[in-house]
């Protein structure tokens, strides 16, 4: 427990804390913080000497005044103005810049000499993995990210088959990630296929691995996903895409509980937590004819809807700073959005959700010199995208082949390849800062780049970093 000797009655105030297993911070009516308990200390790794005296918005927001004043919902003005306890979602950070999502109920404490303090209990939504700490996180405090948290916390905590649903883009994969780092499966593996890829003979090879001898070219054995995630977590990512012989092959493993390798004999058994994604409607697709309902009633068992970006547009200047910090360690520059440019990206709708933005600060960041990004730098990144978006789906060629290279016949073709090539060497230094950080580890440099494996490996071939 830190405390301050000066404050009146600071005996009653530490009994009063003390009493407390989760963080609880005592605020006066000037804002500053009067005491801290230990588990306060501990989960915000700040020792009572760095908080108290200080004001509370300062501590933990990083703010210069109350965070009101920002149109914030804050529990001290309910709680001194109003006489009310409160309850409300806010993002605090620690001393190490970890965001930490966090639920803060705020008590009237009133001591033997008639002074009102607020007690301030914080409970943690989201924990920072520390040891990661710039690995992409679940980032934001808007009420449908918030509610989001809440239930794949509830579902961390059981064991039973999970479904994800959401649009492109807006983390599922994450968000996989989140439940099993939340499980008491934590400390095994965490293993993800790609369902988009898989024929026939791949997808046994791959999901049940195989004997040697099993077909050309196996001279060995392979073990496979359902082995190596023994004990742990599987993510089936866009399930919806498994053709109907699949589906079979897998229910049937999910009924019985066993497999057998591709060329081989015995049955093995494996003790796998399931975790199913997809941004289809997975109902319809059952109606349809397309996927078994069957196989629907034992992947669903728990549903958990992803909100898209459109839904929680408030959480947009956060996710700016999270997607922005390992874009900033790996070009050596410190960037951050401008006020205005963040409004600028508020007022989009985001069909590519998470992933869009994403590409969007990344395209804007190579037009940056000075590390603040603007609205024109925002906008031309948009435009930018868009052509490439257009050009992909025409699929049409950028210019007409000859000699002078591509792009001499379009307006500003010399000023466009300058961009894109400036764009590819950031994106070829990001990745290989994000190979050397991850020791080589190309899923989890997948997962920060919020790409498949498959793509992750086209962009290493092509900057030549295999």
């Amino acid at each position: 427990m830190a405390n301050n000797k000066n404050i009146p009655s600071a005996i009653e105030l530490q009994s009063m804390i003390d009493s407390h297993s989760s963080p609880f911070v005592v605020i006066g009516r000037d804002y500053r913080i009067l005491a801290v308990n230990r588990a306060y200390e501990q989960a915000f790794n700040a020792p009572g000497g760095y908080a108290v005296g200080q004001p509370c918005y300062k501590i933990s927001h990083g703010n210069d005044a109350p965070c009101s004043e920002s149109g914030e919902d804050c529990p001290h003005a309910h709680l001194f103005d109003r006489g009310e306890q409160h309850t409300c979602l806010h993002v605090h950070y620690d001393p190490d810049h970890c965001m930490h999502q966090v639920r803060v109920t705020a008590y009237p404490l009133v001591s033997s000499d008639g002074v009102l303090y607020m007690g301030e209990m914080i409970e943690e939504i989201a924990v920072p993995n520390r040891e990661h700490s710039s690995v992409q996180r679940m980032v934001g405090e808007s009420q449908p990210f918030t509610a989001c948290i809440q239930q794949l916390n509830l579902v961390a905590a059981g064991d039973i088959p999970v479904l994800l649903q959401g649009e492109t883009g807006t983390g599922k994969e994450l968000a996989a990630s989140y439940i099993h780092a939340n499980s008491a499966r934590s400390d095994q593996a965490f293993v993800t296929l790609d369902c988009t890829v898989m024929t026939d003979t791949l997808f046994e090879a791959e999901v049940f691995g195989h004997a040697r001898g099993a077909f050309t070219g196996s001279v060995g054995e392979r073990s496979g996903l359902f082995e190596q995630a023994d004990g742990g977590t599987l993510l089936l990512d866009e399930i919806g895409e498994l053709p109907p012989n699949q589906q079979a092959k897998l229910l049937r493993v999910l009924e019985t509980g066993q497999y057998r390798r591709v060329g081989g004999r015995g049955t093995r058994k494996a003790n796998v937590r399931l975790i199913c994604a997809t941004n289809q409607h997975l109902w319809e697709l059952v109606r349809a004819g397309r996927f078994r309902e069957d196989l629907y009633y034992r992947i669903a068992c728990l549903t958990v809807r992803m909100p898209s970006l459109r839904e929680r547009s408030e959480d947009i200047a956060l996710l700016a700073d999270s997607l922005l910090a390992p874009i900033s360690q790996s070009i050596g520059r410190r960037l951050h959005v401008t006020p205005k440019a963040v409004e600028r990206l508020r007022a989009y709708d985001y069909p590519g959700n998470i992933r869009e933005l994403r590409n969007i600060l990344f395209v804007a960041a190579t037009h940056c010199s000075n590390g603040h990004i603007n609205t024109a730098q925002i906008d031309q990144a948009m435009g930018q995208l868009k052509r490439t978006f257009e050009e992909q789906q025409t699929g049409q060629e950028a210019a007409a082949p000859g000699e002078g290279g591509r792009g001499r016949d379009l307006p500003g073709g010399a000023a466009r390849d300058s961009a894109e090539a400036s764009l590819q060497d950031v994106e070829a230094r990001h990745i290989a800062g994000l190979l050397v950080r991850h020791d080589g580890n190309r899923r989890q440099v997948a997962i920060e780049l919020g790409v498949s494996e498959r793509t992750l490996y086209r962009k290493l071939k092509k900057h030549g970093l295999n």
